[in-house]
């Protein structure tokens, strides 16, 4: 794989300069609405790192009755309804290209399977195009690929992905670029009753054991670029989770997000719950 020399010389000389760590949460409506990433903010702050990091993306948005911890940056590249497949070959490399991360988190593939009809294969295919993308970007880019969360009806093409993943982050993660893994799966703990009524999305439960997994390996990967030593995040645990507790919500409208792809138009309105409106 050839990078761009000029790619590498700007990632080297931005951590030199100081610069915060480029972190891109990249996904769909479990990254755009679910409340896992303030909860990962605050392991941040407990970790003494958040003023030296930025979360990057063009998106702002998160579910209403999420908490905000102090100085909770907002930023993702979560899009509520899109498949791997599409964000692969239309939109990544603008993203990357746009705010050049030194690390990229992702979970996608639930709107592939359920629909777009994509085999687990195909999903796969498309982490690969990103993962390209990404590199072209920032040869030194470090990545945090999710394995997915579960449906409530335990959608095999799901388990696929999530048992191919292994085998794809050792085929391309390198010493210069690594690539760790976020065990969301079933198969790691996640349960029927950590998901929100409609069996997709995450309730409380749901978002602190996406923070527990995700957290670590971020807070690791940050301080590789900031000069630690050690090439990949390792399995330590999560500091707590503080959760403020959220003001009471109430909904009387839905929110209906800008108007979907063709592929996912069949299915437009036909999943809403109590954050959004969405095809999912």
């Amino acid at each position: 794989m050839r990078f761009s020399l000029a790619a590498l010389i700007a990632g080297l000389a931005a951590t030199a300069s100081g610069q915060k760590v480029r972190v891109m949460l990249l996904g769909d409506s479990l990254t755009e609405i679910s409340c896992w990433r303030p909860m990962v903010w605050n392991q941040l702050i407990q970790a003494g790192l958040a003023d030296k990091v930025d979360f990057v993306g063009g998106q702002n948005s998160i579910g209403p009755s999420c908490p905000r911890p102090a100085g909770f940056d907002a930023n993702h590249e979560g899009h509520s309804g899109w498949q791997a497949y599409d964000i692969a070959r239309q939109h990544i490399t603008g993203w990357v290209q746009t705010h050049r991360p030194d690390i990229v988190q992702f979970m996608l593939g639930t709107n592939d399977v359920n629909i777009g009809k994509r085999n687990a294969q195909s999903i796969i295919d498309s982490y690969t195009t990103m993962l390209r993308a990404m590199r072209a970007a920032n040869p030194r880019v470090k990545v945090i690929v999710d394995k997915i969360i579960p449906t409530s009806w335990s959608d095999a093409t799901i388990e696929q992905v999530n048992n191919l993943i292994p085998g794809w982050v050792q085929s391309n993660t390198t010493p210069e670029s690594p690539i760790v893994i976020a065990d969301c799966s079933r198969a790691n703990g996640y349960t029927n009753s950590m998901l929100a009524g409609d069996g997709v999305h995450t309730n409380q439960q749901g978002d602190e054991f996406i923070a527990r997994q995700i957290g670590p390996k971020l807070i690791q990967f940050v301080n590789d670029v900031l000069g630690g030593s050690d090439p990949a995040p390792s399995s330590t645990a999560a500091p707590p989770v503080v959760i403020p507790t959220p003001p009471p919500v109430t909904l009387t409208t839905v929110v209906v997000p800008p108007q979907p792809t063709a592929n996912c138009a069949s299915r437009w309105a036909q999943r809403q719950n109590d954050w959004y409106s969405q095809c999912i």
